[in-house]
């Protein structure tokens, strides 16, 4: 056995091991309890980050324990595949998408073996195969089938740079999240999967999700955002009572219409649309509404817009009061109906708006020391009490909500309803790299799914990327077919399925693989809920959200049993690092950079200083990543592993630091030297009681806190157990002790423990050995201290044996020379006693 651990030779052995061995695969016949581990699969960037090490270590060493204590796991692994970064990529480097993402595949995949995780390789998937979005195409099929498919037009953020249509969250500042061009407002005909059917549904399942964490439960209620309120119309000036409703509306504050000073239009609003067709002035400010996005963090930041079109409307309540109406540009027409009536005095927005284009500011609700005349100086938006609100005035916020609701309701223009902030998922993107929406359009039949034989519809290989767009829709032959129903000629869908679809049954492929359809529910049920799932809080809204719509979706159809995609889940912190800029005020990447005197920092080509900027998360734009590969090189892929594990708490940024690794390293040696002492001394197992305690204790802690995702906690308690064998003397029970710890850190440092395992002279490979049983009469402490006072103030400490009784407890702390000092010679008034805990003696 050699003096040190080499983890180059030790890691690639034992890789190879386990890969021949298929130990890692897992078997949906198996009689064993199943469990399923998993992390957020991720996109082929290129080459895996720490991030990427952190996330997939934390699920590992759990897929490890879980298999020693004797289930059958499914740990899988696959790829993200689609998306824009790969058509830049085309167009920035001349290649094809589907090469650049393949060979980044490779990449990744063998950086992700290098660190030995236990991953089921047998079942790995990409998202850009047809043979996985063939699948996914037969599903949309299935979706359309059950109604849960719309195509409408819809207004969406357009990136003109990229030419796709964003998200909400993919614009930021305005602008598109890869071109950084400013983003217009552009209707388009969209395909929508109509989330908003499961919007009880999904809030309801958030009271059942008791293993996720409480943030990621609220965001998710914020987001599908259920609000009861009063939905009513306005008529148009001149128009007779119980007319025609002009222009509805939406609140959740019916409380507040005495407030009421505007009605404000969405550009998009089929009024503000006629109104352009006959004035150029208003076609002008509704283009120029356009150059903004259509998030909601877009429009609270931006610059408050409006149009007076001179209309006015008549309030509710009041035949003689009119409102004007305004088309502005912080009024959506996918919220409410595309109009709002402005309360200045209560909301942020109106507020502003009515400050510039000088609308009055009506103050409605007051708090219960206010009154009515108190000037607005900001909008105030807190429950109170309605004032200079008529009929309502001393109502609280709720008691008026429900007057205005019902007389609304009796007069016949109203009614109380429940409305959601959800909005109906939009899927269609204007690029090539993604899933092909298996629909071909037909001037005679419509919209027509393609027929199943067909699938998958593959994305052609002959594209070019030399002119902005998607390169689907100039194709010569591809976008061409013939309608299904009819036979005539017909044109093929170009636009594909938002990549959040590709992530939204992944887990259910990775379950089953049949060739024939996208999963086999027997074997899918073995497996799901997934037990446990790992990722970045970051895909709390959309991935997760999704996701529980598309299982809800599939539970709807007969597909599956279940309605929750994922039964645990754990959100872990990010890996950061310190910044570094030049002189100049580039950033400069930790490789760049070296230590100078007096604790100063130097630009390495340069020599000049280096300004620190603050820790942060890793991020190739800041240039503070440390690539993992050379880390692997120098110091092994187990030290890696400990240092993700034991420097913080999992669900907390972890900064990376070199003495933290070369720490992790060092503690590979120590329990390498440990196995190297193993003296094969004969006798019984109790030759030392206190550290066969100590072995039973660092069993029950680490397999706790492993179950716990507390996994620096389990680091620490096999610290512990460190520290008490090299303090012991050679034994029977110190050789135990080393086993033992050697099996505890088979999940967290796999090829130590392996070569480990060898030394010892054990059978087979630790990866196939149990976890070691703790006896729990063993976690007692045989002795305790007692805390002993005087007059309520500490004056010793003493080691008792546990359960001793009051009166031995006693006179065990009055024979303390500490309060035998303290009592002067004299007798005590009072003793009081906590058993195994306290001694209070009364002076």
């Amino acid at each position: 056995m050699t003096d040190r651990f080499d983890p180059a030779a030790a890691d690639p052995r034992w890789q190879k091991r386990w890969e021949e061995a298929k130990s890692f695969s897992a078997d949906s016949a198996s009689p064993k309890p199943k469990t399923y581990v998993l992390e957020m699969f991720p996109y082929p960037s290129g080459r895996i980050h720490m991030g990427h090490v952190r996330n997939y270590t934390m699920g590992d060493v759990l897929a490890r324990y879980r298999r020693m204590q004797g289930f059958e796991v499914l740990h899988p692994m696959g790829w993200d595949a689609f998306g824009m970064p790969a058509e830049n990529a085309a167009m920035e480097k001349g290649v094809h998408p589907g090469g650049w993402t393949r060979a980044n595949i490779a990449t990744m995949r063998a950086q992700l073996k290098r660190l030995g995780f236990a991953l089921d390789w047998d079942r790995e998937l990409a998202t850009c195969e047809p043979d996985y979005y063939g699948h996914e195409q037969a599903l949309f099929l299935d979706l359309m089938g059950a109604g849960l498919v719309t195509r409408k037009e819809s207004e969406v953020n357009w990136d003109p740079v990229d030419m796709t249509v964003l998200a909400n969250e993919q614009v930021i500042d305005g602008k598109g999240w890869r071109s950084g061009a400013p983003v217009e407002r552009r209707k388009l005909s969209q395909w929508f999967l109509k989330i908003t059917d499961f919007a009880d549904d999904l809030l309801e399942g958030l009271e059942s999700l008791d293993q996720w964490p409480d943030k990621v439960r609220l965001m998710q209620e914020n987001w599908i955002g259920k609000s009861r309120g009063l939905q009513f119309c306005f008529r148009f000036v001149g128009t007779p009572p119980g007319g025609a409703c002009d222009v509805e509306v939406f609140t959740t504050r019916p409380d507040t219409i005495f407030g009421a000073s505007f009605v404000a239009l969405s550009p998009g609003h089929p009024i503000a649309e006629a109104l352009a067709a006959q004035d150029p002035k208003v076609a002008e400010f509704i283009a120029k509404c356009a150059a903004g996005g259509t998030s909601e963090a877009d429009i609270e930041t931006a610059e408050k817009l409006g149009f007076d079109t001179g209309l006015e409307v008549v309030h509710p309540f009041d035949p003689e009061w009119r409102l004007p109406v305004w088309i502005a540009n912080f009024v959506l027409m996918e919220y409410g109906a595309g109009a709002l009536y402005g309360v200045p005095a209560h909301d942020a927005r109106d507020f502003e708006f009515a400050v510039k284009y000088d609308l009055p500011i009506r103050r409605v609700v007051a708090a219960p020391t206010q009154d009515g005349f108190t000037p607005v100086t900001e909008a105030e938006t807190e429950h109170g009490v309605a004032v200079n609100s008529r009929f309502l005035d001393g109502l609280s916020t709720a008691e008026a909500m429900t007057a205005v609701i019902r007389r609304a309701e009796e007069a016949g223009w109203g009614k109380g309803t429940t409305q959601y902030r959800l909005r109906d998922w939009g899927v269609s993107r204007q690029r090539y790299w993604g899933t092909p929406i298996p629909v071909i359009h037909c001037d005679k039949c419509g919209p027509v799914g393609v027929p199943r034989d067909q699938l998958p519809v593959v994305l052609p290989e002959d594209v070019t990327f030399d002119v902005p767009g998607n390169p689907l829709d100039r194709h010569p032959t591809w976008n061409k077919a013939n309608c299904p129903k009819c036979g005539g000629a017909a044109r093929r869908e170009t636009d594909t399925l938002d990549t959040f679809v590709d992530s939204s049954w992944y887990f259910l492929r990775f379950a089953s693989q049949p060739a024939d359809k996208p999963f086999d529910r027997r074997e899918a049920e073995q497996w799901l809920p997934v037990a446990q799932y790992i990722g970045g809080v970051e895909h709390a809204i959309l991935h997760l959200l999704y996701a529980r719509f598309w299982t809800r979706a599939l539970e709807h159809m007969g597909k599956v049993g279940f309605a929750e995609p994922f039964k645990g889940l754990f959100t872990q912190g990010m890996v950061t690092h310190e910044t570094y800029k030049s002189q100049d005020g580039r950033w400069l990447s930790p490789d760049e950079v070296e230590a100078g005197e007096g604790g100063s920092l130097l630009e390495r080509a340069t020599h000049s200083s280096v300004q620190r900027g603050r820790v942060e998360k890793m991020s190739k734009s800041k240039k503070n990543t440390i690539d993992p590969e050379p880390i692997v090189d120098r110091y092994g892929a187990d030290a890696v592993r400990w240092f993700m594990l034991s420097d913080s708490p999992p669900e907390r940024d972890l900064e990376w630091s070199e003495s933290g690794i070369e720490g992790a390293a060092r503690f590979t040696q120590r329990v390498w030297r440990l196995v190297q002492s193993v003296s094969g001394a004969s006798g019984a197992s109790g030759e030392d009681e206190e550290l066969d305690r100590k072995v039973h204790r660092a069993v029950a802690a680490a397999g706790a806190a492993i179950e716990g995702l507390q996994f620096n906690k389990a680091v620490a308690a096999l610290y512990e157990l460190t520290n008490a064998i090299e303090r012991a003397k050679p034994s029977a029970s110190r050789d135990g002790a080393i086993r033992t710890l050697v099996l505890l850190a088979a999940p967290m440092a796999p090829h130590l423990a392996e070569e480990a395992w060898v030394a010892l002279g054990e059978q087979g490979m630790i990866a196939d050995a149990d976890w070691p049983k703790h006896d729990p009469s063993l976690l007692i402490d045989e002795t305790v201290t007692l805390a002993v006072q005087v007059n309520g103030k500490l004056r010793d400490t003493i080691p008792a044996a546990r359960g001793l009784p009051r009166e031995e407890a006693e006179a065990l702390a009055l024979a303390s020379p500490k309060v035998q000092a303290q009592l002067g010679g004299k007798a005590p008034r009072k003793v009081i006693v906590v058993p195994d805990r306290l001694v209070n003696i009364v002076a």
